[in-house]
């Protein structure tokens, strides 16, 4: 029987909100994955698919990080087979890398392809001496790498099929490690990734395929696994399932895959708080600290578990200037609430006088919104409401004229000329007209509303 842990996008040295402590945070995931499942289930080696650094150039408190989990399974004899992912990897300028310098040393074993004259593919047996090699030999596995293919993953395929066939051994359990994003798995649909029909022109070379790269679990007819990252990386991820599989295989090749993820991960919250029909400042403030104080989850100080990250997010329409919110007393009040590790707080309210815009319909045209929003800002002004469908027709003619490259005695008259008093009996008292000042203002306005710019 063979018996190993397959791991993932440990992404050591990850700092995310510029806090230590979350640096430190993906540390105690791979330290709590070894102590708790490695040395204690004796596995014969552990697999780990990329990413095992968060960029290729480290600092010293990362690499002192990964030597310390990679010295308790050295000191307990299980073997650590790695393949560099598109964190990790070597640049295009040299050779070297940190992940090629923990395999020199000793700590893993680093398998690469190599390009030969028949192929620019080429799987080489792992040299001991020289701690290089494309593929290894572990108590009945035999244990391929591969490169980071990005976009080409697809393409790749054919070249690892061909080299696969030159040299598997079909007297062991053949495992290929591999780097990638899969069809019908990313949350970002746009970015190309490896099909899945492609994945499985590899199923009668291969018998087990560790996955990495996207930092959620998923599988494939209990013969692709990923695993997802050990540690979620933003609180993008908070939701996702994610880390390790404990992997059987019997005498008949059958794979037990347990999945994993009991080891310390830092919770992640995300609250959401509608700011519509707070008439004041206050009203906001008081709304949020009473939603976290029912809904979030607040920090047991006697308990070992990490504190929690907590996201809020403000929603909806604004009823007044957005400079009027005290943030930094509101995530203060909310993290001494909750006892949080850090709270980030993103105000993604409407100002009021951007409602109208917010409420039109996507397919609405440019001319129509820009007229409905100006529109809209005239008749908040007593002084104008009568007149707003007027006004603001005036407006987008002075914006035309002037776009026109016309004179400005010309832009001038035709204000004068749409602006002339009525008679006395028609104006509401102590009525005046708008100055030309007052329309580009107005104006201005309605541009930084259609265009999004606050």
């Amino acid at each position: 029987m063979i018996k190993f842990l397959h791991l993932s996008d440990v992404h050591l040295g990850c700092r995310r909100y510029n806090l230590e402590e979350r640096t430190k945070d993906f540390f105690h995931s791979w330290h709590d994955v070894i102590v708790k499942h490695a040395v204690p289930n004796e596995v014969d080696f552990v697999l780990i698919a990329g990413d095992f650094f968060d960029r290729r150039n480290i600092d010293p408190q990362t690499m002192n990080h990964a030597l310390l989990g990679l010295q308790i399974l050295k000191d307990a004899r299980i073997p650590v087979v790695a393949i560099e992912g598109n964190h990790d990897r070597h640049d295009n300028i040299t050779v070297y890398s940190w992940m090629r310098s923990f395999s020199q040393a000793g700590f893993l074993a680093l398998l690469e392809p190599v390009s030969d004259e028949q192929s620019p593919v080429s799987f080489e047996p792992w040299d001991e001496q020289a701690r290089t090699g494309s593929y290894i030999d572990i108590k009945g596995a035999r244990i391929y790498g591969s490169h980071w293919y990005g976009t080409s993953a697809n393409a790749a395929m054919n070249l690892l099929s061909d080299a696969l066939r030159r040299s598997r051994d079909e007297n062991l359990f053949n495992i290929l490690m591999l780097h990638t994003d899969v069809e019908g798995q990313l949350n970002r649909p746009m970015i190309p990734a490896l099909s899945v029909e492609k994945l499985k022109e590899l199923r009668a070379l291969v018998d087990y395929v560790a996955l990495g790269h996207t930092h959620k679990r998923f599988e494939l007819e209990n013969w692709a696994f990923n695993p997802g990252s050990l540690e979620a990386c933003s609180i993008d991820e908070y939701r996702e399932e994610r880390g390790l599989y404990l992997v059987e295989v019997d005498d008949e090749r059958r794979v037990n895959a347990k999945f994993i993820n009991d080891y310390v991960q830092r919770p992640f919250q995300r609250l959401t708080f509608d700011v519509s029909g707070a008439e004041e400042p206050e009203a906001v403030h008081t709304g949020v600290l009473e939603t976290v104080r029912r809904d979030a989850r607040a920090h047991d100080e006697s308990s070992s578990a990490p504190a929690p990250i907590i996201e809020i997010n403000l929603r909806g329409h604004l009823g007044f200037k957005n400079s009027l919110l005290d943030l930094r007393r509101m995530r203060d009040e909310a993290q001494e609430a909750t006892g949080a590790l850090h709270i980030m707080l993103k105000n993604q309210s409407v100002p009021v006088e951007y409602a109208v815009a917010a409420g039109l319909d996507a397919d609405t045209s440019r001319k129509e919104r820009e007229r409905r929003i100006i529109e809209d800002l005239i008749a908040r002004d007593v002084r104008f409401r009568d007149r707003a469908r007027e006004i603001a027709a005036l407006v987008l003619s002075a914006k035309e004229f002037a776009l026109g490259d016309r004179p400005p005695e010309e832009i001038l008259e035709l204000i004068e000329q749409k602006l002339e008093p009525r008679p006395r009996d028609a104006q509401i008292e102590g009525e005046a007209a708008p100055s030309p000042g007052a329309l580009h203002a107005l104006e201005r306005s309605a541009e930084k509303a259609v265009t999004g710019d606050r």
